[in-house]
């Protein structure tokens, strides 16, 4: 076969990658080549910086992420592909402004995404294998250091937005990211332009100044970090802050004008349950250990245990209006086994005036 055959031929094949990943439920899937140096000189900055705070493996991964090769000897090229997952839920900032109500990021109001990410990625590899037999690849689905956002920008999904998260001019950024690494020379996709212009929404929406730049986060301020990566107790001045935010933060992709364009996903997986749209916080805190694992099995909220929802939940009702559910609520785990829960307890009752 000759060369222009075979480029032809990985053309085709790339096409029908594509359209593989759309009968598998994405909404587009991109091609990029391995070529992160410009992104490795932004990661090393970041990390230097200390933006990390306690997520330890960012750094101890230091710059294989930045390289792909030697996170999979032998890739040349990454599929990238993206799924929408805004659930049909109750609007965001209304309960946001409703001090007594619990706001769980949107994406975590469902099933846990890595599972469905991942086995609908390894359909599309078996499926590609059906075409062209056995071929070197391995899935990703935020389980290994990948630069997820900068290759799915090198793969034409979209830009890297001023919040540090893809935008799609006809998708906004509701959406997870998944990777194929592959040894397959595909022809790689052109990036898109950035659109976000002057806009600087994000940046000025976000609760604790966590956007410290344009494309520039520290972690260490962000709410999704505080409320799910930290271990230990909430730093005094961002707790104000959180207000009712108990699991992550959807501010800034509210605020993209861009979003206008999110779809509603129709991924069964990714429908609310248990009313974690719209649900109290005096009620999420009157669950046990065995309620909430039994409740947040399958969900992504799991991970973090009951003590840091616990913490989180407590943090929200410090920061709700006064009133006899929520001190109850409060009092009610004043000898909570866990000094870190106990501790913010009494932290949220002396918000309210009232003695621990």
């Amino acid at each position: 076969m000759s060369a222009a055959e075979a480029d032809r031929n990985y053309t085709l094949l790339a096409r029908s990658i594509k359209a593989w990943g759309r009968e598998l439920g994405f909404q587009a899937v991109g091609i990029a080549d391995t070529d992160l140096g410009a992104a490795e000189i932004g990661l090393a900055q970041w990390l230097c910086a200390g933006f990390h705070g306690e997520m330890r493996y960012m750094a101890r991964h230091g710059m294989k992420r930045a390289r792909p090769a030697e996170l999979h000897p032998g890739t040349l090229r990454v599929i990238s592909a993206r799924m929408n997952y805004q659930p049909e839920a109750a609007a965001a900032w209304p309960v946001i402004h409703a001090a007594e109500k619990a706001y769980i990021a949107r994406y975590a109001t469902g099933r846990d995404y890595h599972k469905l990410l991942r086995s609908r990625l390894e359909r599309l590899a078996r499926r590609i294998a059906q075409e062209v037999g056995a071929f070197g690849h391995r899935v990703y689905t935020d389980s290994a250091p990948v630069m997820e956002v900068e290759l799915a920008a090198k793969s034409g999904l979209g830009w890297r937005g001023k919040h540090t998260l893809l935008l799609s001019r006809d998708a906004g950024s509701y959406f997870f990211l998944g990777e194929i690494y592959t040894d397959l020379p595909l022809p790689a996709d052109a990036p898109v332009a950035d659109h976000c212009g002057s806009c600087s929404k994000c940046l000025d929406i976000c609760p604790t100044g966590a956007i410290v730049a344009p494309y520039r986060v520290d972690a260490r301020r962000c709410i999704s970090y505080l409320t799910i990566e930290l271990k230990g107790a909430i730093p005094l001045e961002f707790r104000p802050l959180i207000g009712n935010r108990v699991y992550g933060c959807d501010d800034c992709q509210l605020a993209c004008p861009w979003n206008r364009y999110a779809e509603a996903s129709g991924e069964a997986d990714f429908r609310v349950r248990h009313g974690l749209d719209d649900i109290a916080l005096a009620d999420l805190f009157a669950w046990s250990e065995s309620q909430f694992r039994e409740r947040m099995a399958g969900s992504a909220i799991l991970r973090i245990g009951f003590e840091r929802w616990s913490r989180n939940l407590a943090v929200g009702l410090g920061n709700a209006s006064a009133g006899t559910a929520v001190t109850a609520a409060l009092r009610s785990r004043t000898d909570d086994p866990s000094a870190l829960v106990r501790e913010h307890v009494a932290w949220a009752l002396q918000r309210h005036g009232a003695q621990v």
